[in-house]
């Protein structure tokens, strides 16, 4: 039975069950939706990099932080696909489009974006993109060009937010977020661990998106990657324990979403990967960046994967220009 009354008090007491004993439950319930040991193969590509007006603490983008990220605008629609073609000849499913706006514009750009949009799909890939705020009109826009997620993530809790973020509200987030459903569209929405937040902040962060009316069909579990030049450049990283409790009690809440271990897994061996998936995470972002932070390689992942006789989900072929 899929919940969406949760109370802080139950998150709390899943969270902090002994490991093994959380392990098992997200796993029985992992069996029970998923079955089969695959994992969705997913492509993150930076179309759009650095210059964004936000104050994000823990992104190297924000124009206002001194790091080492290099601004460059929109790419050109024959770029991006010719990207998404190489990550579907690699295996991925998925191809992410990320844009360091504050909030999507209308205009060239935008109709760009909505051609790569309708590009990947050809490809037979899912197509998902991150570009800041949306209106209801744009989510729709993005909805008839085919868009099959959105990725807007909280971040945190309601009220460690405030301590990371001053240029946008949680309430902001959240619209988005209602206009991104509105539209038909799959929500991708997590959050980020490893900021200065405590337990109650990231129960209370899974607590908002297990109580969502419909819960988020993609729910990204993030490990902060510190980065010279921002305010969180000295937080000390999350543990490996730290991620696979927080994934695994995210697998026991939302039992039918893909829960996507996303950011910091470079600096995670490969037999805390492999604990993370054992708790419930079914996905993950491959390839040389995610966005402007280091990814694991390639080959490097798809030997962890064959060694631990996990499969790639095989892709859905459905555009024309699919081979």
């Amino acid at each position: 039975m899929i919940r969406h009354d949760w109370t802080l008090d139950e998150i709390r007491a899943i969270h902090d069950l002994p490991l093994m004993d959380l392990v098992f439950r997200a796993q029985t319930v992992h069996r029970e939706h998923f079955g089969e040991h695959e994992v969705q193969l997913c492509s993150l590509l930076s179309i759009k990099t650095g210059g964004c007006p936000e104050d994000c603490a823990y992104c190297p983008q924000a124009a206002r932080h001194h790091t080492e990220v290099k601004y460059q605008g929109l790419m050109a629609v024959p770029d991006v696909l010719s990207a998404a073609r190489q990550a579907r000849e690699a295996g991925a499913t998925r191809f992410c489009m990320g844009a360091a706006w504050r909030e999507v514009r209308d205009g060239a750009q935008f109709d760009d974006v909505l051609a790569m949009v309708r590009g990947v799909k050809a490809l037979g890939m899912e197509a998902c993109c991150t570009l800041g705020m949306l209106t209801a009109d744009q989510a729709q826009r993005l909805a008839e060009a085919g868009l099959t997620a959105y990725n807007h993530n909280l971040d945190t809790s309601p009220e460690f937010y405030g301590d990371i973020i001053s240029t946008r509200t949680y309430a902001d987030r959240l619209q988005t977020l209602e206009h991104v459903r509105g539209a038909g569209i799959q929500v991708c929405c997590g959050g980020i661990l490893g900021m200065g937040e405590g337990v109650d902040d990231r129960c209370r962060m899974l607590q908002v998106l297990a109580t969502m009316a419909k819960h988020p069909e993609s729910v990204p579990i993030n490990a902060l990657v510190p980065v010279d030049g921002t305010p969180l450049a000295d937080q000390e990283r999350v543990t490996t324990v730290e991620m696979v409790r927080v994934i695994a009690t995210a697998r026991v809440l939302m039992p039918a979403s893909m829960v996507r271990l996303s950011a910091g897994r470079k600096a995670m061996s490969e037999e805390a990967q492999l604990l993370c998936m054992m708790a419930g995470a079914n996905s993950i972002f491959f390839g040389e960046k995610l966005l402007t932070t280091a990814n694991p390689d390639y080959a490097d992942d798809m030997r962890v994967l064959e060694t631990a006789g996990i499969r790639p989900l095989e892709p859905r072929v459905e555009g024309p220009a699919a081979p």
